[in-house]
């Protein structure tokens, strides 16, 4: 019986751990939006602190990725990230500012490329896939129904924001239809802003995160429907 426990247990287990690698590599997808936007900005200016100043933004975000990486378990997009780093660091330290554009140039490409490993993690190899699968079968079936019962609860903290946010994609869609462009525009772009900024905070709770991480992801829903307003009459 105690073995049949701790069966179903592992595999409860093996599953939240999966989900929740999954959501930590979307919190890491989200910060490298941010930091893409950084670097496209230090690339439309024309005076080189300025350009720094946009890059030091990004290592920031980088910097605030290495540990959902980590949980993650994404090698391929951790790499990537490192690279884009040191790309970055050379960008700040560059004398002039086509030095700088050059650096930041591949930066871009970088940050894209990390951004494209991210969305395709689960059909390539992660770090922890042997482990996940190596289940230690000596272990106590209490200790592994505890960890269960944790994920189990996080994962239901999710499932109720999900639900809470139905009402804002449906107020969304009403401004998106409702409003004139301009002023929807202006108003689901603070909204991601904040998003942004609360998802780079260090202190941040689990349920804030995945709340602004969710609202990010629906606002930018709604800016896609939006689209560009300089072509709409």
């Amino acid at each position: 019986m105690k073995k049949n426990i701790f069966f179903f247990c592992a595999i409860a287990l093996l599953s939240l751990s999966a989900f929740g690698m999954n959501v930590e590599c979307e919190y890491a997808n989200s910060n490298m939006g941010y930091a893409k936007t950084q670097i496209n900005a230090a690339l439309l200016t024309q005076d080189i602190n300025q350009a720094r100043f946009y890059a030091y933004r990004a290592i920031s975000a980088l910097e605030k990725s290495k540990n959902q990486l980590n949980v993650c378990g994404c090698k391929k997009a951790k790499e990537s990230m490192l690279e884009n780093m040191e790309v970055l660091t050379l960008a700040t330290k560059s004398t002039t500012l086509e030095g700088a554009i050059t650096y930041l140039s591949k930066s871009i490409s970088l940050t894209n490329n990390t951004i494209s490993v991210l969305e395709s993690h689960d059909t390539h190899e992660s770090t922890y896939a042997n482990d996940a699968l190596s289940i230690n079968t000596s272990a106590k079936a209490e200790k592994t129904t505890t960890k269960t019962k944790s994920k189990t609860k996080k994962k239901d903290l999710f499932e109720t924001i999900d639900t809470s946010l139905e009402k804002y994609r449906i107020s969304l869609d009403k401004v998106v239809q409702s409003v004139n462009c301009k002023d929807a525009t202006a108003f689901a772009t603070r909204i991601f802003d904040e998003c942004e900024a609360q998802l780079l905070k260090p202190d941040i709770s689990e349920g804030s995160k995945y709340y602004n991480l969710r609202t990010k992801e629906i606002t930018q829903e709604a800016l896609n429907k939006i689209g560009n307003c300089s072509s709409k009459k």
